[in-house]
């Protein structure tokens, strides 16, 4: 499905749905074309360097792989997911080499301004299916303003453990290649729990679950969280608290394009100086009003999703984690589900503001100490 210039417009057409309670009705998902391309990247060893309190550092690199690919394909359409310690989407065969560069580019920044060791693959579709596998998606929109994607059929997850063996594998591009990360920045301070504790929710099925039952035990999931006063978005209606400097001037300079990085780093205090009197004070400059701005960030925020798994970063109270954890524990018992839960008691954001006159910016929401990576961790532990 493309235009008469050839741009894919096969995710552009699938409508959106918001009802979060939805998310397992097949209906809403479409299978990828045959011949589209799955991309993966993920954090090596992310738990010692979450060990090492570089929770931020993690999330910028998972970050950057969505920025990266986004300013490579100009910004266009694409279904893509946040993972913590990494990203995946998918491309269009036109977007393809484009997208190539970007995921290797971004790898050898990782390298080079993190330190930190990303892999990256890119896995065709038909690859998938030959495995007896499919990879779906929908478009989930959690406000007005833009969509997520959402991924299902188990492609997704095939995808990325076998990136995990060295498959399909993309080399970084040679040190000192910087992708265009215009955009990517991680300004907010971190946000504390208003309700007791920052719950990360990772499920996945159980192997051989039956569908059915694991569709049933997400969909009671959401349920509990979305009827208790108890759960909620992690972002308070005011938005994630702002200070100068700013916690991640680091990265955004490292992030930045032209000139040494002393040079960056006076850039992004000024900008970032600049942005928090704006924000600050309430001051309306053009069209660019704070208050608005604020609330469309609070609208994004993406912090629940679905990708072969249930994802939710959760503020709420002591006794709601627990009744997850027995229902959860319950649904293991019968081999439907595996887990991973993680406490903490803060949950960051990673932004990616393309352009601030648009109500399209994207904020990646995970835990403060860990997040899904950790949750992760136990997922793995329980399936040794």
């Amino acid at each position: 499905m493309t235009t008469p210039d050839g741009t894919d417009i096969f995710y552009g057409a699938i409508p959106v749905f918001r009802g979060f309670g939805s998310l397992m009705d097949p209906a809403m998902y479409s299978p990828l074309p045959d011949d589209w391309t799955v991309g993966v990247a993920d954090i090596v060893e992310s738990t010692k360097a979450i060990a090492n309190q570089r929770y931020k550092a993690v999330n910028m690199a998972g970050a950057a792989v969505i920025a990266a690919v986004t300013n490579a394909l100009d910004g266009r359409e694409f279904p893509f997911v946040f993972g913590g310690d990494g990203a995946s989407f998918a491309v269009s065969p036109s977007d393809l080499a484009r997208a190539r560069d970007a995921l290797a580019a971004t790898a050898a920044w990782v390298s080079h301004d993190l330190d930190l060791v990303m892999r990256v693959a890119l896995v065709p579709v038909k690859d998938i299916r030959a495995q007896g596998l499919d990879i779906k998606v929908a478009r989930f929109g959690p406000s007005a303003n833009l969509s997520y994607a959402m991924f299902s059929g188990g492609g997704l997850g095939w995808a990325d453990a076998a990136m995990k063996r060295g498959e399909f594998a993309v080399p970084a591009a040679a040190p000192g290649t910087q992708p265009d990360l215009s955009g990517l920045s991680c300004r907010f301070e971190e946000i504390p729990s208003a309700r007791g504790l920052i719950l990360s929710v990772l499920v996945v099925p159980a192997r051989g679950a039956d569908p059915l039952a694991f569709r049933k035990v997400i969909e009671d999931i959401i349920r509990r969280v979305e009827q208790s006063p108890d759960a909620g978005r992690p972002v308070p209606p005011g938005g994630p608290p702002l200070r100068w400097p700013p916690a991640g001037v680091e990265f955004e300079a490292r992030a930045a394009r032209g000139g040494p990085l002393l040079k960056r780093r006076t850039v992004v205090l000024a900008v970032t100086l600049w942005a928090y009197v704006v924000m600050r004070f309430g001051i309306k400059v053009g069209n660019f009003v704070p208050k608005n701005y604020v609330q469309q960030v609070v609208e994004n925020s993406d912090f629940r999703k679905y990708d072969d798994g249930l994802r939710m970063i959760l503020d709420c109270t002591e006794e709601l984690e627990r009744a997850l954890a027995e229902l959860l524990a319950n649904a293991a018992s019968e081999r439907i589900v595996r887990y991973g839960l993680h406490r903490q008691d803060a949950a960051m954001m990673t932004c990616f503001t393309p352009s601030v006159m648009r109500s399209d910016h994207v904020h990646f929401i995970d835990g403060a100490r860990g997040g899904y990576a950790s949750a992760a961790t136990a997922l793995k532990a329980m399936a040794a």
